[in-house]
C-alpha cells in the first residue's frame, strides 16, 4: 500500500530548505549554511529510501539508488555533528575538520554493503574488509572526541568507545546493514547532546531541535523484534520519525532566528557600553600647559580605563628624553607596577610597537599583543609575578611611539551578553574606545609638547632681545672700565692698596662681560647639520682646554671615559658649548666660600676640591657627568630655569644652564641636576647614541 502519508512530510521539509538559505545569505553564517546542506541530504535520502505512491526505490531492486540514499543520510547527520563541533587538526600547512575523516569511511563502507554487494552478507576475506572499513571511521571519531570542544572529554570518549564496540558487535550479530543505521542514530544523539551543550538555553527553538533529532535517531528500533512484529507500533514509529525531519527543522530555523535576535541584543549591549565608555573618557579633562602636568595625569587615566573597559589592569608608557617610563597605572600589584617602570627603561625607543612588530590582539585593531620576554633579565619580579605579557595600544608618534596603553586582566562588565560564543572573546569594539582614548593622549601630548616649545622659544626670543639691548647698552662703557682700569695697572706709582683696588675692578668687570657672552649666546640659533660626533674625543679636547685652569685654581680634575662609547648625532659646536657651561658652572660653585644645600661644611681634613667628568653608556643612551665637591643647588629641579634665583652668591653661569638644557632638547636628550650626598652636586646630560 503507497505511503502518501511521508509526502507532505517531505513537501514542509523542501519548503523550509529556502529559509535556511535565506539565514544564510543574510547572515553569513557557516553553521547555518551546514544545516541547510544537512536537510538537502535528508531529503535525498526521503527521495530515495521511502515509500512515496508509485515512486518507490526501497524494494531491492535498484540498490545504487538504496547507496546513495543510505550515503546521503549518513552526510547529513555528518553535516549536523560538524555544524557544533567545527574541531579540526594540522596536516603540515593544512587545517583538517576531524567529520572529514570520520565520514569517508562510512561513505565506502555503505557503497561496498549496498552498491557492490547489493545488500547481502559478504564471505570469505571479504567479510572482515567491511568492519576494518567501519573501525577506520571509529579512529578518527575517538580523536575527535578528545579534542577539546563543547562536550566534555570524557562523555564525547565513552560514547564514541561505547557506539564503536556497539556497533562491531551488532556487524557480527544483526548483519552489515545494522551497524550503517546505528551510526546514523549515534550521530543524531550526538548532535542532540552537543545542542544541549552549545546553546545551554531554554527556547522553543531548543526544545524542538531536541525533540526533533531524538525521535530521528528511533529507526535503530526498527530493527528490534518486538517492534518489527507489531504493524501498529512500526507504523507509529516510522511516522514519528519521518515527522522528526520537519520538527529538527523548524526548531533549528527558530535556533538561528534566536542566535541572530540575541546577537543584536548583546551588539546593543555593547554600543551603550561603547558609548558611555566614550564619553568617560570624553570627560577626562587633560592638562595641556606642561608635558610634566600631563604626564602626571597617568594614574588617573588607568583607573578611568579600569572603571570602564573590560580591562581589570591598565599602565600607561610615555616616552621622556628617549626612554620610556611608567607615568601611571591602576589595578596592578605595586611589585608589579614598580617592575614594569624598572622593565620600560629597557626597552628601546627604536622599533617599539610600529605595525607588524607585534600579532594584533583581534582583526581590524591597532592594540598589539605584546610580549615582554624579549626585555626580561634572570630573576627579574615580571616574570616571578607572571606578568609577561599584555594587550598594548600604541601611541604612535611621527618618527617613533610616543607611548603605549598596556591593558590585561580581561573580565565581562555587568549586562554584557554575547549568545552562542565565549564571554571572554575580545573583539574589535571592545577596544575601539580605548584606542580613541589613546589617539586623543597623543594628539594631546604632542599639541602640549609643541606649545612648550612654542612658550620656550618666545621665552628665549624675548631674553635674546633683551640680551642684545643690554650687552649693546653696556658693552661701550664696560670696554671704558677695562680700558682705564688695565691702564691703571701698568701704572708703576701705584701702592698695594690702590694696585688691590684695580684688579678688584678688573676682576669683577671681566665677570660682567662674561655675563653679556653668556646672553648673546642664547639667542643664537642652531646651525648647520646633524652629524656624529665621537664623545670621547670631544671630552679630552676639553680636558686639554681646561687642564691649566684647573691647575691654576688648585682643582683636583678626575676625567673616566667607558670604553668602546658610541658617538652622538648632533651639532658639535653646541655640544661643546654645553658642555664647557656645566664645566663652567662647576668651577664657579667648587670656588664658592659659602656653604649651603647639598654641601656639609668643609672640615679641617677635608678640603678636597674636585670636579669629575665621566662618560658612560646606559642602553642607547650616551651619558655625560658633570659632578664637583662645591656649593649645591638651592633648587635641583629648576636648576636650568633662566629665571631662577642665583644657584650660589656671584654666580654668573646660571643662564649658560638654561641654554645647556635648550641644547639638549634641541638634541632629543635631557639635562637633570641633583646635589650629592655629604657634598657636592652633579649634571647629567643624556644624548641619544648614534
Amino acid at each position: 500500500m503507497p505511503d502518501y502519508y511521508q509526502i507532505p512530510a517531505l513537501i514542509l521539509t523542501a519548503l523550509l530548505l529556502p529559509a535556511f538559505g535565506h539565514l544564510y545569505l543574510r547572515f553569513r553564517d557557516t553553521r547555518t549554511l551546514l544545516w541547510f546542506l544537512g536537510f538537502v541530504f535528508a531529503i535525498v535520502r526521503m527521495l530515495l529510501l521511502y515509500k512515496l505512491g508509485p515512486w518507490n526505490f526501497s524494494d531491492g531492486a535498484h540498490p545504487w539508488m538504496t547507496t546513495a540514499g543510505q550515503t546521503s543520510i549518513l552526510i547529513s547527520s555528518a553535516l549536523f555533528l560538524a555544524s557544533l563541533s567545527p574541531l579540526r587538526f594540522r596536516i603540515g600547512r593544512f587545517n583538517v575538520l576531524y567529520v572529514i575523516p570520520y565520514t569517508i569511511p562510512l561513505v565506502v563502507y555503505s557503497i561496498l554493503y549496498y552498491g557492490v554487494l547489493r545488500g547481502t552478507t559478504p564471505s570469505g576475506p571479504l567479510f572482515l574488509v567491511i568492519p576494518a572499513v567501519g573501525i577506520l571511521s571509529l579512529i578518527p571519531g575517538l580523536f575527535w572526541a578528545m579534542a577539546k570542544g563543547s562536550l566534555p572529554t570524557w562523555l564525547g570518549v565513552g560514547l564514541c568507545a561505547v557506539g564503536g564496540i556497539a556497533g562491531i558487535w551488532s556487524y557480527f550479530t544483526m548483519g552489515p546493514g545494522f551497524p550503517l543505521t546505528f551510526v546514523e542514530c549515534c550521530n543524531h544523539i550526538l548532535t542532540t547532546l552537543l545542542l544541549i551543550f552549545v546553546f545551554r538555553r531554554m527556547s522553543t527553538g531548543m526544545i524542538l531541535s531536541v525533540m526533533g533529532f531524538l525521535l530521528w535517531s528511533a529507526p535503530v528500533l526498527l530493527f528490534f523484534p518486538l517492534v518489527s512484529n507489531s504493524p501498529a507500533l512500526d507504523l507509529a514509529l516510522t511516522r514519528a520519525i519521518v515527522l522528526a525531519k520537519v520538527v529538527a527543522a523548524l526548531g533549528m530555523i527558530l535556533l538561528a532566528l534566536e542566535d541572530q535576535l540575541a546577537i543584536n541584543k548583546g551588539a546593543e549591549v555593547r554600543e551603550r557600553r561603547a558609548r558611555r565608555e566614550l564619553e568617560a573618557y570624553t570627560n577626562l579633562i587633560l592638562s595641556r600647559r606642561r608635558v610634566e602636568d600631563f604626564d602626571h595625569q597617568g594614574a588617573e587615566i588607568c583607573q578611568t580605563v579600569v572603571a570602564q573597559s573590560r580591562f581589570s589592569q591598565a599602565a600607561l608608557l610615555l616616552q621622556t628624553a628617549g626612554r620610556y617610563r611608567l607615568a601611571g597605572s591602576a589595578g596592578l600589584d605595586p611589585a608589579i607596577a614598580t617592575a614594569l617602570d624598572e622593565l620600560a627603561a629597557r626597552i628601546p625607543v627604536e622599533g617599539f610597537l610600529t605595525p607588524g612588530s607585534a600579532p594584533p590582539a583581534v582583526e581590524h585593531s591597532q592594540a598589539l599583543k605584546l610580549d615582554l620576554q624579549p626585555w626580561l633579565r634572570p630573576g627579574d619580579d615580571l616574570k616571578r609575578l607572571r606578568f609577561t605579557s599584555a594587550l598594548a595600544v600604541p601611541m604612535a608618534g611621527r618618527s617613533a611611539t610616543e607611548g603605549a596603553l598596556l591593558l590585561a586582566g580581561m573580565h565581562n562588565p555587568p549586562g554584557d551578553y554575547q549568545p552562542g560564543s565565549r564571554k571572554d572573546r575580545l573583539r574589535a569594539d571592545d577596544l575601539l574606545p580605548i584606542e580613541t582614548l589613546t589617539a586623543r593622549l597623543q594628539a594631546t601630548r604632542s599639541q602640549t609638547m609643541m606649545l612648550e616649545k612654542l612658550i620656550d622659544a618666545e621665552k628665549f626670543a624675548g631674553l635674546g632681545q633683551l640680551a642684545g639691548n643690554v650687552t649693546q647698552q653696556l658693552n661701550n662703557p664696560l670696554t671704558v672700565i677695562l680700558g682705564y682700569a688695565s691702564l691703571l695697572d701698568e701704572t708703576a706709582l701705584l701702592d698695594p692698596q690702590e694696585r688691590k683696588g684695580i684688579e678688584s675692578i678688573l676682576i669683577e668687570a671681566r665677570r660682567m662681560k662674561a655675563t653679556l657672552e653668556s646672553l648673546t649666546r642664547i639667542s643664537r640659533s642652531p646651525s648647520g647639520q646633524f652629524a656624529t660626533v665621537s664623545v670621547s674625543e670631544m671630552l679630552a679636547d676639553i680636558e686639554q682646554l681646561y687642564r691649566s685652569e684647573f691647575l691654576h685654581r688648585s682643582i683636583e680634575f678626575r676625567l673616566s671615559i667607558a670604553p668602546a662609547l658610541p658617538g652622538v648625532l648632533c651639532h658639535a659646536q653646541q655640544l661643546r658649548q654645553a658642555v664647557i657651561h656645566c664645566l663652567q658652572f662647576a668651577i664657579e660653585a667648587v670656588d664658592s666660600p659659602n656653604p649651603g644645600p647639598g654641601s656639609a661644611p668643609a672640615s679641617a681634613t677635608d678640603q678636597t676640591r674636585t670636579i669629575r667628568l665621566e662618560a658612560t653608556r646606559e642602553g642607547n643612551r650616551v651619558q655625560i657627568l658633570i659632578a664637583h665637591s662645591g656649593r649645591g643647588f638651592l633648587h635641583p629641579e629648576r636648576a636650568f630655569d633662566p629665571f631662577v634665583p642665583a644657584q650660589f652668591a656671584g654666580s654668573t653661569a646660571g643662564l649658560g644652564l638654561s641654554l645647556c638644557a635648550t641644547i639638549l632638547r634641541d638634541h632629543n636628550g635631557r639635562a637633570s641636576a641633583v646635589n650629592l650626598e655629604p657634598r657636592g652636586a652633579a649634571i647629567l646630560l643624556e644624548l641619544q647614541a648614534a
